[in-house]
């Protein structure tokens, strides 16, 4: 019964390395650091070769899982390379532990547990990625957006009622919002950057600032049109305000959980602080454009 268990296991192992390893191939072929493209050729060579001793035992060739491979790719893509690397290396501490479960049946597998692990000391070694290091940024502008729109699409929902003037205004705001929060960040990441410099020449250097604000302001405008966007194509203010709110608690969703697997933090704790304070203000908000009205 439990050799049928490690046959179960090892079929399972086969196409994950088989997928593995197209993964890999495919990131390193649209890697542009050469240091992190050798590494990931490597482990997609280490993985196949994996898939091979697997294969033997099973005596089977296995097929990847293509759909995975695809969505994969994507997600580097758009997200970056350090999102998915977080999820590969994930997945190779899960295999590690997977592989010992076995080795007593077959010890050849011994040898894959301790490569599983290698990977994965390997991949937190390449990491670096400029959309994670500008995080800080992206966090501040999206925090920022969220608590102040949803608060006054909040409050002029009460006071005001017509979608369309709301819309208005809430671009109005938020546009408005958006400039001064990235003129905010510009200007404290370059006293950091001024107070860190030793050299006249480097205090002038403010290209970390600019790139500072960018994220900032670029985040604070997307969440600015996503939140808008109901009020444009309702006619009812509480049913945009309604689908406003659910469109907010995707976007803390969304992030949380980017940012769970990037950075390694607590998605359930993060939603939920972030998503308490934003509809904590719409509420408050809510409350001022009734007495107003």
């Amino acid at each position: 019964m439990n050799n049928e268990k490690h046959i179960d296991i090892l079929r399972s192992q086969l196409r994950n390395e088989l997928t593995e390893s197209a993964v890999y191939s495919k990131l390193a072929s649209i890697e542009k650091n050469p240091k992190n493209r050798e590494i990931l050729l490597a482990i997609s060579a280490d993985e196949a070769s994996h898939a091979r001793v697997i294969g033997s035992i099973l005596q089977c060739k296995g097929e990847p899982n293509r759909l995975k491979v695809a969505w994969i790719v994507l997600c580097a893509k758009v997200f970056g390379l350090t999102f998915v690397l977080k999820l590969m290396e994930r997945g190779e501490d899960s295999a590690a532990d997977t592989y010992r479960e076995v080795t007593e049946s077959y010890p050849q597998i011994a040898a894959i547990a301790h490569d599983e692990e290698r990977h994965e000391s390997e991949l937190i070694g390449m990491l670096d990625d400029e959309r994670l290091k500008n995080m800080g940024a992206i966090v501040l502008g999206l925090n920022d957006a969220l608590v102040e729109l949803t608060g006054a699409l909040a409050g002029f929902t009460f006071a005001i009622g017509n979608p369309v003037r709301i819309a208005k205004l809430g671009l109005i705001t938020g546009l408005a919002a958006s400039m001064s929060m990235a003129a905010s960040a510009f200007l404290s990441a370059r006293a950091d950057e001024q107070a860190g410099n030793t050299s006249d020449a480097d205090e002038d250097d403010s290209s970390g600032a600019v790139k500072t604000a960018i994220y900032t302001g670029a985040a604070y405008v997307l969440t600015v049109f996503i939140l808008v966007a109901p009020y444009a194509f309702f006619a009812s203010a509480t049913i945009a305000l309604a689908v406003m709110l659910l469109l907010a608690f995707g976007i803390i969703a969304f992030f949380n959980f980017y940012l769970s697997v990037a950075r390694e933090t607590s998605f359930r704790r993060g939603f939920f602080v972030m998503a308490g304070i934003s509809t904590l203000v719409a509420l408050i908000s809510y409350g001022f454009g009734y007495l107003l009205r």
